[in-house]
């Protein structure tokens, strides 16, 4: 049972559009970058939603390695391929006007691809792939990121979580996305774990002697400093298949960095030798396929259905009450959330009141009234 209070959409969206605007980020594309996180927290994919909106995002600007000006340079262009240099800005900016542009040349060519190289955190892979789906089309995108994960037999952090995502039509309320990391866990979800003094399960985080660690906030130390490292899909070894997670990892390292030609691996730290702060020049890259030039859009939607429909129709294991579908989760957190607003933990609570303070904001949260309301007995108490 959610045992955290909800603040409505519109005023976490406004309170958020307005503090990027403190820190620099034009209105325009403030309201986009707003919209990425928050189409995180509304599929309840908590690790990228209102939980990174500091952490990666203002901390970045204000430290300087994330300009909130976005300059978007276009470094090579065909009728069907685009390659951009995000100059250090907004990944979030950047991603949403290479998906504008490669949806227009689907629905003219059938099908379209793109890189941006010097970019910056891009948000969940799934709302890049969701804009294609919107406009009845096939969206395939990963980007790289700073090195977290081991490859199989290492224990030192190459390569980062690395999601593989794709968002395909259906006839059904809604599409087959997958968005995941092609480690074990991502990141956002060990920060998360932290924020909420949780532990990371065992098993998914390997140290230089091979052991595994569970301590969430000690993890995110050990990890900045190289000493332990996450691990790809499959887990450890090649009895579990870690092999393949591993290889789906390395795929997304070369079509980021490959495509557009920019760095990766260690370069992709965030820090240079010395340990001095530096900008992140993360790659990303995206396909959109137009199912109107195969066999049609309806189609593509009612096979996609019937797939999806006879995966969660097929037996299931003893216990279980349902089977899913990618995207189902993320459909039914939505529809639990969407008149109820924005669940938000004490942590989070904090944070924003800070942010609100220091950026001299005219807001005030609901929970902040909760908070002071005190009762009769407590009044009584107090005198």
């Amino acid at each position: 049972m959610e045992t955290r209070p909800y603040v409505s959409w519109e005023l976490v969206s406004r309170f958020m559009t307005d503090v990027f605007q403190a820190y620099g980020v034009p209105e325009e594309d403030a309201i986009i970058c707003t919209d990425v996180l928050l189409e995180s927290d509304r599929r309840g994919i908590e690790s990228h939603g209102c939980n990174r909106f500091k952490p990666i995002y203002l901390d970045r600007i204000r430290d300087g390695t994330l300009l909130p000006v976005t300059k978007i340079d276009i470094l090579r262009e065909t009728p069907t391929t685009i390659v951009m240099d995000a100059n250090n800005g907004m990944g979030m900016v950047a991603s949403y006007r290479m998906m504008e542009r490669l949806i227009e040349k689907a629905k003219t060519y059938g099908m379209a691809g793109g890189a941006i190289c010097n970019s910056t955190h891009y948000g969940i892979a799934g709302y890049w792939t969701g804009m294609a789906e919107k406009a009845g089309m096939i969206g395939i995108s990963g980007t790289n990121a700073r090195p977290s994960v081991a490859p199989t037999f290492g224990v030192e952090p190459m390569m980062g979580t690395n999601p593989l995502t794709f968002t395909l039509p259906t006839d059904e309320a809604f599409p087959f996305q997958l968005d995941c990391a092609t480690s074990t866990i991502q990141n956002g979800k060990i920060e998360f774990y932290a924020r909420s003094g949780k532990p990371t399960p065992a098993g998914l985080v390997i140290t230089e002697d091979g052991s595994t660690m569970t301590d969430s906030g000690q993890i995110l130390q050990e990890m900045r400093a190289g000493r332990c490292a996450l691990l790809p899909l499959g887990g450890l070894g090649e009895e579990t298949g870690g092999y393949k997670g591993y290889g789906f990892t390395t795929v997304v390292e070369i079509l980021s960095a490959a495509l557009a030609g920019g760095p990766f691996l260690k370069d992709l730290s965030g820090t240079d030798k010395n340990g001095n702060k530096r900008m992140y020049r993360l790659g990303h890259f995206f396909f959109v396929i137009n199912p109107e030039f195969f066999l049609g859009l309806d189609t593509f939607r009612k096979t996609a259905g019937d797939i999806c429909r006879g995966l969660r129709d097929s037996k299931k294991v003893p216990g279980a009450e349902r089977i899913y579908t990618a995207g189902e989760k993320e459909y039914l957190a939505w529809q639990e959330r969407k008149d109820k607003g924005v669940p938000l933990g004490e942590s989070l609570q904090r944070e924003f009141i800070a942010l609100r303070d220091a950026c001299g904001l005219p807001y005030r949260f609901p929970f902040e009234d909760e908070a002071s309301a005190v009762s009769p007995a407590a009044k009584e108490a107090e005198a």
